[in-house]
């Protein structure tokens, strides 16, 4: 049986949504793992989410389901985005029943220049997943991508700078996120073994 390990992210202009790809390609390298990527809907038009989406819009019962969590959004002034942010302030329920407690977790973001608030959108992310209980995980050193990324990448989790839609995903970035993606599912697999 696979461990599906969800994949949410909201992307206006497509970077976050390229890194939410990688850290799920990155899921997908672990043995019995399968990433399942959902995007969040834009706060004042469905419709128009559900067309401009690549991938399926999230749902609660998404969260209720998965091992493990990666969350992704642009960095706006160093905060996430607020469809994303709306979409945490629904998952009560789920705080209130201990649901996603004990499961890994961890962010990615994407920022328009190098100083963008890459860290603060990531730390942003991370707070409601420890209030969840979840195990929040970032990049340790050992990554030895980490020391040598000129662009993209910080300890509290992948990370890309976009140029405003002028730069591809550098190979240290690409690396960053792949890495992100195999230690989350590693962690999800474990932990599920462990509790079963």
């Amino acid at each position: 049986m696979s461990t599906p390990i969800l994949v949410i992210y909201y992307s206006r202009h497509g970077a976050t949504a390229k890194i939410a790809k990688l850290v799920a390609r990155g899921i997908n390298m672990a043995q019995d793992c399968e990433a399942v990527i959902r995007c969040v809907a834009e706060l004042d038009d469905q419709r128009q989410a559900d067309k401009d989406c690549e991938h399926p819009i999230v749902s609660q019962a998404d969260l209720k389901h998965c091992a493990g969590l990666a969350i992704g959004s642009p960095s706006y002034y160093g905060g996430l985005a607020a469809p994303l942010k709306a979409f945490i302030d629904d998952s009560t329920p789920l705080w209130m029943n201990g649901t996603l407690s004990g499961k890994p977790a961890c962010a990615f973001t994407s920022s328009g220049s190098m100083h963008g608030g890459q860290e603060m959108a990531l730390m942003s992310m991370l707070v409601p997943l420890l209030h969840h209980g979840m195990l929040v995980m970032g990049l340790p050193y050992t990554e030895a991508t980490l020391n040598n990324t000129q662009t993209g990448g910080t300890p509290y989790g992948p990370s890309h700078v976009d140029g405003t839609n002028s730069r591809d995903i550098d190979k240290d970035e690409k690396q960053l996120c792949l890495a992100m993606g195999k230690r989350l599912a590693f962690a999800a697999k474990q932990l599920r073994s462990h509790r079963q």
